[in-house]
């Protein structure tokens, strides 16, 4: 059983930044991809930016410029910083990693999330 741990939440002025860390109990080199995602009260979860075994990276168009995700996995964590934050960043923020079996299945392994709130 592999387990995610999300840190770094919290209360954020409007354009401030947040630095949150995510720690797994397995090796973060045995993911093929990590992903860090987002979901306010009413929507649905969104993908905000994923990483690939590769180092291949993808963000969610109205993160990307002021988002930068990265993966440490000496430390078995993965980052996501955020930038020039708003009002509408406010979401509990989960992150997300994923193994992909020879056969082509799919094991996804989520944390529990932490909270963060921006403030204006």
């Amino acid at each position: 059983q592999v387990h995610l741990v999300e840190s770094g939440g919290g209360l954020v002025q409007a354009g401030g930044s947040l630095w949150l860390s995510c720690t797994a109990s397995a090796n973060t080199s045995s993911f093929d991809v990590i992903g860090w995602y987002r979901q306010a009260p009413g929507n649905e979860r969104e993908t905000l930016a994923l990483i690939t075994r590769s180092g291949a990276i993808n963000y969610k168009d109205s993160v990307k410029g002021r988002s930068t995700i990265s993966r440490d996995n000496a430390k078995n964590t993965v980052y996501l910083q955020m930038n020039s934050l708003k009002a509408e960043d406010t979401a509990t923020y989960y992150c997300n990693a994923v193994e992909i079996r020879p056969n082509g299945t799919l094991t996804v392994h989520w944390g529990q999330g932490t909270q963060v709130t921006v403030s204006s």
